[in-house]
């Protein structure tokens, strides 16, 4: 059809139509055409492509009367439409999928439903953190903008955070001219909270992620080095990550399963020589972890004869389990990949355990064969299992529910914690000496250094001399690359599992010696 002879508005309901129905099934036969496991579901919540295809449901209508040309209607008229309509389409597109370079938007502006309503909450809960205002809270660190507030010199009363600075687009002090006049303090994390704000809007771009498709099990043939980040995923065989957001957005979830990786595994890049952070006392109990984890080869088959009697188990407890038991399983089968030959059975338990698992509830009754209500999911990849309390540790120590426990296959591992912090501090004030009485490892994470440092104060404070030091406090080689933004107070930004160390329980060993006669 010659567009000399169609309506402005044919022409249009046309070009849709043709673009509403070949882009996005372009997009999904992209999709689809990945392997299965690639699609995960952090990747349809905050990647979901949308289908246009209602758009040209109707575009094979007839040109009617109503729409045909009018033959004195001016060539400026018709121009004027033609960019109008360009310029609407425009808008749609950006909307449905935003380019790699149009990723910064101001928060209440974002072209994302969810990021703006994420600016409300912002306005609504976070406080100008300028010093003239008078303190919300008491301070949890010396790097809490909230210790910049003296009573002595701030007379204005709190104030919310309502303006956005026009650099990184997030409502952090109350107007304009807080704004400029703090502006020095405000250069030290402006940067990037900006990373944060292109990073949330990248995610919810509706773009395919295809950093997000992870490799299967590898041969043992192949040795894998956990130098760091990219000399992981290159020997792993990884899919070629060629940017640094992308980077970031991988890491964020993969930062918890290859933590635990990076100190059991028996390639662990932390060791006792040099600067490396493992101590005498963490060889020794590692050590017994990668032998259960390490088997050697028995010669094993799918048929009868090829049947071997297995260990039981490795069991890693993850404490105060919250967005970590919400991850898709193909994030936690990376770990299964790494120790090919061992049984492991993740345990998360906590309180919010089950946040984000809203399909899930109501939870399992409290039965005499499962009293505590635990959701368990078997063979995830074949030779992991997943189980899930919504209770307290300390509550099913006292029952004995785990007990006994096995330095050969018994680990803790507790992402921030907040041993230290003041509103979460009591719920440790029981479980803490449980823990040490097992004599099992214990590693911990921590958001940054001072929170890190504020968890070792708290363990000394509580137990001093009944543990031992297993992996001296340090950044962890593994940490999330990307960083996080505190919605109720902008200026706090954390990353992932930055801090990682480790303690057990004091041992006591006693030798006899026979006395000279």
């Amino acid at each position: 059809m010659v567009g000399n002879y169609t309506c402005v508005q044919c022409l249009q309901v046309l070009r849709k139509g043709t673009r509403a129905s070949n882009y996005p099934a372009r997009l999904q036969r992209l999709a689809y055409s990945q392997p299965k496991h690639a699609i995960s579901p952090w990747t349809r919540s905050f990647g979901s492509i949308r289908n246009n295809r209602s758009l040209g449901a109707s575009s094979e209508g007839k040109c009617t009367s109503k729409h045909a040309p009018n033959p004195s209607q001016s060539n400026a008229t018709l121009s004027a439409q033609r960019s109008a309509s360009t310029t609407t389409e425009h808008v749609v597109d950006r909307n449905s999928v935003l380019k790699p370079n149009d990723l910064f938007h101001s928060f209440s502006r974002s072209p994302s439903p969810v990021i703006r309503k994420r600016a409300e909450f912002i306005k609504a809960n976070a406080f100008c953190p300028h010093p003239s205002h008078q303190q919300t809270r008491a301070p949890v660190s010396p790097h809490d903008p909230e210790a910049r507030k003296s009573p002595d010199l701030s007379n204005l009363p709190p104030s919310h955070s309502h303006f956005e600075c026009p650099d990184c687009g997030v409502p952090i002090y109350c107007s304009e001219g807080h704004w400029m006049d703090d502006f020095e303090a405000h250069l030290e994390v402006c940067e990037t909270v900006r990373q944060i704000n292109e990073d949330d809007h990248d995610l919810n771009s509706g773009r395919f992620f295809n950093e997000f498709s992870y490799p299967g099990v590898q041969d043992e043939s192949f040795i894998v080095n956990m130098t760091n980040w990219d000399t992981f995923m290159y020997t792993r065989e990884f899919e070629a990550i060629n940017s640094d957001r992308s980077m970031r957005q991988v890491t964020r979830m993969l930062t918890y399963p290859q933590t635990i990786t990076s100190v059991l595994h028996e390639l662990s890049p932390y060791n006792i020589h040099g600067k490396n952070r493992l101590t005498p006392e963490g060889l020794k109990s590692f050590s017994a972890l990668r032998y259960s984890l390490h088997p050697p080869k028995a010669g094993e088959d799918i048929d009868i004869k090829g049947l071997r009697v297995k260990a039981p188990p490795v069991r890693i407890f993850m404490l105060g389990a919250r967005a970590e038991s919400s991850l898709p399983r193909d994030v936690w089968l990376q770990l299964q990949y790494m120790f090919p030959r061992s049984l492991l059975h993740l345990i998360f338990i906590g309180p919010e355990s089950m946040s984000n698992r809203d399909s899930e509830f109501p939870l399992p009754e409290r039965t005499p064969e499962n009293p505590f209500g635990g959701i368990t999911e078997d063979r995830l990849g074949g030779q992991m299992k997943i189980t899930t309390y919504v209770e307290y540790f300390h509550t099913m120590y006292k029952a004995n529910y785990f007990g006994p426990f096995d330095p050969y296959l018994d680990c803790f591992m507790l992402f921030h914690p907040g041993l230290g912090h003041p509103a979460s501090s009591h719920e440790w004030q029981e479980t803490l000496p449980q823990l040490l009485e097992t004599k099992i490892p214990i590693l911990c994470t921590g958001y940054t250094q001072w929170d890190m440092e504020r968890d070792i104060n708290w363990v000394n404070e509580k137990c001093a001399g009944e543990f031992d030091i297993l992996l001296e406090p340090g950044e962890n080689i593994f940490r999330s690359l990307r960083w996080d933004l505190n919605d109720l107070d902008p200026h706090d930004v954390s990353c992932g599992n930055w801090g990682l160390w480790g303690f057990r329980g004091k041992r006591y060993e006693a030798t006899t010696h026979k006395s000279d006669e």
